[in-house]
C-alpha cells in the first residue's frame, strides 16, 4: 500500500503535501506501536513541516491529547494559523474541530473518513476547505485498531 497524491497539477505543492502527510502518518504509527490511538497530524506552513504529534491519551492519560492538539502543542504559539495547514490521519472530532476554526486553520487534510467521519459539516461551514485522500493505510490502521480495542476506541470519541 502506498500513498498516492490525487493530482499532479502542480507538483511542487504535492511534493509538500507528500511530506507533511506522511509526517502526520508516521506519527500515527508511532502511537500505534507505544500501544495508543493511531492518530497523527502534523502542522505545515509554505509547505514546510512546522510540527507533528499524535495521540496521546493512552501514554500521557491526558483526556485533550488528541492527534491534531499534539501537533499544535508541538508547534508551539504562533502569531498566526491563517496559512497553515492541518494534516491529520483521522476526520478530526468535534474538540479538535473547534480547535481548527478557534485558531482560523484554513485547510484541513486528511488521511481517511471512513472509520470515523468527523465533523466536516461545521469545518465546512465555518470556510475551511477539507481534503480527503481516503489513504488506505490509514483506513486499515484504524479498523486495526478499532477492532482490537473497541473500548479504548469508544473512550477516545466520547462514546
Amino acid at each position: 500500500m502506498t500513498y498516492e497524491p490525487q493530482s499532479t497539477a502542480n507538483p511542487a505543492l504535492h511534493a509538500a503535501h507528500d511530506l507533511a502527510f506522511e509526517a502526520a502518518f508516521k506519527a500515527a504509527q508511532k502511537s500505534f506501536n507505544e500501544g495508543g490511538i493511531p492518530i497523527g497530524a502534523a502542522l505545515a506552513r509554505g509547505g514546510e513541516v512546522m510540527a507533528s504529534g499524535h495521540n496521546e491519551r493512552v501514554q500521557n492519560g491526558d483526556p485533550i491529547a488528541h492527534g491534531e492538539m499534539s501537533a499544535l502543542r508541538a508547534a508551539g504559539r504562533q502569531k498566526t494559523y491563517r496559512d497553515t495547514t492541518l494534516y491529520t490521519t483521522l476526520a478530526p472530532c468535534a474538540m479538535c474541530t473547534g480547535t481548527i476554526i478557534q485558531f482560523k486553520i484554513p485547510r484541513v487534510v486528511v488521511g481517511e473518513a471512513r472509520t470515523f467521519d468527523g465533523e466536516f459539516e461545521l469545518l465546512r461551514s465555518r470556510g475551511v476547505e477539507v481534503v480527503v485522500l481516503d489513504d488506505q493505510r490509514c483506513v486499515d490502521m484504524m479498523r486495526t485498531f478499532q477492532d482490537n480495542n473497541p473500548d479504548l476506541w469508544a473512550e477516545d470519541i466520547a462514546d
